[in-house]
C-alpha cells in the first residue's frame, strides 16, 4: 500500500469522524428532575440517530434505561422514557448510525 492510500484513508476516516459530531450536542444543563421520563430538552444532531440513557451511579456506563429516537437537526422538548424513576445518576449518549457522537451526564434529583 503506497504512502498516498494511506494518507486518503487517513483522511477518509478522519473526515467520517468528525462530520457526525461537528452539530451533536446536548443543550441541556447538568440537572435533570428524576421520573419515569426524564425531559432532556434541546438535543441536536447531525443526522437522524438515537439517545440512550444509561445508569452512571458508579461514574460509569451502567445498564440501558430508555432510548428515543431523533432526527436529523433540532430537536425539541426530548424527552425519554426510562420506566422507573432513576435514583441514580445517568449518562445520555446521542448516536447516529451506531458511533456515540455527544454524550452529557446528568446528576439526577432525587
Amino acid at each position: 500500500m503506497s504512502i498516498k492510500t494511506i494518507a486518503l484513508a487517513a483522511a477518509t476516516v478522519a473526515a467520517t469522524a468528525s462530520f457526525a459530531s461537528a452539530d451533536s450536542y446536548f443543550q441541556f444543563g447538568e440537572r435533570l428532575e428524576s421520573g419515569s421520563v426524564l425531559d432532556l430538552g434541546l438535543v441536536r444532531a447531525e443526522s437522524a440517530g438515537v439517545v440512550e440513557i444509561y445508569d452512571y451511579s458508579k461514574g460509569e456506563v451502567g445498564a440501558l434505561l430508555g432510548t428515543e429516537a431523533v432526527n436529523a437537526g433540532a430537536n425539541t422538548d426530548v424527552k425519554v422514557n426510562v420506566g422507573i424513576r432513576p435514583t441514580m445518576d445517568v449518562i445520555a449518549l446521542l448516536k447516529i448510525d451506531g458511533e456515540t457522537v455527544a454524550e452529557r451526564d446528568f446528576d439526577v434529583d432525587r
